[in-house]
């Protein structure tokens, strides 16, 4: 594949970022190595090589969702460092 100022251009847009002519000769040149390096793995013989699917052969042992005891609004709220008598209150973060 070749790397041209217009799929530079092309990049950019669909990025929209804008780029100067020297930045454009810099990811034209960084474009043509990964391609070229891709073109090198291409390149690798790779039959009977079964695809990675994940990295290791563990296997996920998941529990039964049993829902379990919890705990009433006045427990919940009694170690609240701030609180009303319903919910928990926190210092505000948005400001407008």
């Amino acid at each position: 594949m070749e790397v041209t100022e217009a799929l530079v251009d092309k990049l950019a847009q669909l990025s929209k970022l804008q780029f100067n002519a020297e930045e454009k000769a810099e990811i034209r040149a960084d474009l043509e190595k990964m391609i070229g390096f891709v073109d090198q793995l291409n390149a690798v013989d790779t039959t009977g090589v079964s695809p990675l699917m994940h990295m290791s052969h563990e296997i996920n042992r998941l529990r039964e969702d049993i829902p379990g005891g919890s705990m009433d609004r006045s427990e919940a709220l009694a170690n609240a460092t701030e609180s009303n008598q319903f919910f928990f209150t926190v210092p505000k973060v948005i400001h407008k």
